[in-house]
């Protein structure tokens, strides 16, 4: 049996006894994916609740951090140390993003 049509008969079976009826965000539109795709977001919350974080999403706070400091930082020798931050934490998030596509997609 194909899982494609027992995953569409418990669906039709939870809707006929009304498993689906009143739902929380029920007939609202689904949230917009952001970056990447749906298994990673359920992958990096599932992390997260955990504790357990993975170093991309760590330099992704980092790199928003690093953006405000920049924004406030007017003098150009104090900015251009800044900018300097600022892309060796993106040029190490991009590795570690990088990294992680090769590993997926080797299986």
């Amino acid at each position: 049996m194909k899982f494609s049509f027992l995953s569409e008969y418990q669906i039709r079976k939870a809707e006929h006894e009304g498993q689906l009826d009143n739902l929380k965000g029920a007939g609202k539109p689904l949230p917009a994916s952001g970056d990447g795709d749906f298994a990673e977001s359920v992958g990096f919350r599932i992390m997260a609740e955990a504790g357990a974080l993975p170093k991309e999403i760590e330099l992704k706070r980092e790199e928003e951090a690093q953006l405000k400091v920049l924004q406030g930082t007017t003098n150009p020798d104090a900015r251009k140390a800044e900018m300097q931050k600022l892309a060796d934490i993106q040029l190490r998030r991009a590795i570690q993003e990088e990294a992680r596509r090769k590993y997926y997609s080797q299986g």
